[in-house]
């Protein structure tokens, strides 16, 4: 008997998966999905090379902006905020306007978001926030829209692979987006210059031509993103049903009675937040003098190297947690993280700063493991679920924004210990999910 859990997204970009299983109607064998598969792929790689940039731009504004941690990470605080405030209106967009027409609506939202940088780069750090909460938005409602067309572009046979393949391409956009935004964006470092002996004028001028250096590169997203919203409007899709479930439609029953479920939901947060806390602040790090005196456009490559590892990570996770309860799985990547946290913070040179990195690796099956222990036994509220644990992705916005305030206060070394403290919650959890699921299966 196969006690596996059920199949879930495997990276955090892509939640809405989980909420429903769709069939593809009848008629869908009979014609190619390869094109619109393409399509699909493609926004999957885009979701991860967006996500992943703000990496590179958040030492790069705060440089130009001279601003302190907390403030830097009000641009993570803007964006996977937009996931807790636009995700239940964009599952109500869908259930209006249909998936297909929803998937293009999120692709000019988010076109749009990019597009805002050209004018943000003169307008100042407040309307840089904007955009990535704009560009956010867009990514949300593409992913509640979009994310089903996986399922039913083929035989419901083969829709794991699939899932398996796009969720490779999202990995892939995640790991060269630093390296790319370091070649075209952090090149241009801000000169050091004292700001004491420029005038106001003259510091609005320099910060102006400093932040200049994003717009191109965005500009040009903006227009790919443009032009995939033009195919996905003229590409043949099957339709998906109106009935199926939309994450954060209501539930008749309040599903967080389900403690696994509020637990999971708790997982999640945490998780995310720890994740996108760490890639936000790796570049800081590694310019650290004693921990490896890197510039910002040197230190960007090895945050690649950083969701590489997560890439790396789940295709080893697919084949090990075959044989190995997914409880126990996420128990052990917990306290592997907690460990090479713990050596980041208290160690220096190479050891701490090949230890951070290597958190990566263990980072690849957890959101995956949380999201699918959550869900386990949902039954119809499994679509309700999915949306809490979606809203839950908001941790990527309050956990930067907590080590941030950790890093004004006590260094930005020492700030490292809040996403170790994540892990010790998702260590917990997995050891009691472990516990739970032997239990489980000693009950069959």
């Amino acid at each position: 008997m196969d006690h596996s859990t059920p199949a879930a997204p495997t990276a955090p970009l892509a939640p809405h998966l989980a909420q429903a299983t769709l069939q593809a109607p009848p008629q869908a064998s009979a014609q190619s999905h390869t094109g619109p598969f393409v399509i699909i792929t493609i926004l999957f790689f885009m979701w991860g090379l967006l996500t992943s940039l703000n990496d590179v731009l958040i030492p790069h504004l705060k440089a130009v902006y001279t601003l302190t941690y907390v403030q830097a990470m009000l641009v993570q605080f803007c964006f996977f905020g937009a996931y807790f405030i636009v995700s239940l209106p964009a599952g109500m967009l869908i259930r209006r306007i249909g998936y297909k027409r929803g998937a293009v609506t999120g692709l000019v939202v988010a076109a749009a978001g990019c597009a805002l940088f050209y004018p943000a780069a003169m307008g100042g750090y407040a309307l840089f926030l904007f955009a990535f909460f704009v560009l956010a938005a867009g990514i949300t409602i593409l992913q509640v829209a979009a994310n089903p067309f996986v399922t039913v572009l083929g035989p419901p046979a083969t829709a794991s692979s699939r899932l398996t393949l796009t969720q490779a391409f999202n990995s892939l956009g995640t790991t060269i987006a630093p390296a790319l935004g370091g070649l075209l964006i952090l090149t241009q470092a801000p000169a050091v210059i004292d700001a004491a002996r420029l005038s106001e004028a003259q510091q609005l001028a320099r910060r102006a031509s400093e932040a200049a250096a994003v717009q191109g590169p965005y500009l040009a997203l903006a227009g790919a993103l443009l032009a995939l919203a033009v195919l996905f409007a003229i590409v043949r899709l099957p339709k998906i049903g109106e009935d199926e479930a939309v994450p954060g439609a209501p539930g008749s029953a309040p599903v967080l009675r389900h403690r696994h479920l509020l637990l999971g939901a708790i997982g999640i947060f945490l998780y995310v937040g720890a994740e996108v806390s760490i890639g936000s602040f790796l570049i800081n790090f590694l310019g650290e003098a004693h921990i490896a005196a890197m510039p910002h456009a040197t230190a960007a490559n090895y945050v690649s190297y950083y969701w590489g590892g997560a890439m790396v990570g789940r295709f080893i996770g697919f084949f090990v947690m075959r044989h190995v309860s997914p409880g126990k799985a996420l128990a052990f990547n917990s306290a592997a993280t907690i460990a090479l946290v713990l050596v980041a913070v208290f160690g220096q040179g190479p050891l701490a700063m090949w230890s951070l990195i290597a958190v990566g690796l263990f980072n690849s099956i957890m959101f995956p493991t949380i999201f699918s222990m959550a869900l386990h036994r949902l039954g119809p509220q499994t679509g309700q679920g999915s949306g809490i644990l979606c809203m839950a992705i908001v941790g990527g916005a309050i956990v930067p924004f907590a080590q941030g305030l950790f890093a004004d206060t006590l260094g930005l070394q020492l700030s490292f210990l809040v996403p170790a403290a994540c892990y010790v919650f998702i260590l917990y959890f997995g050891l009691r999910y472990a516990a739970m699921y032997v239990d489980e299966i000693k009950a069959v």
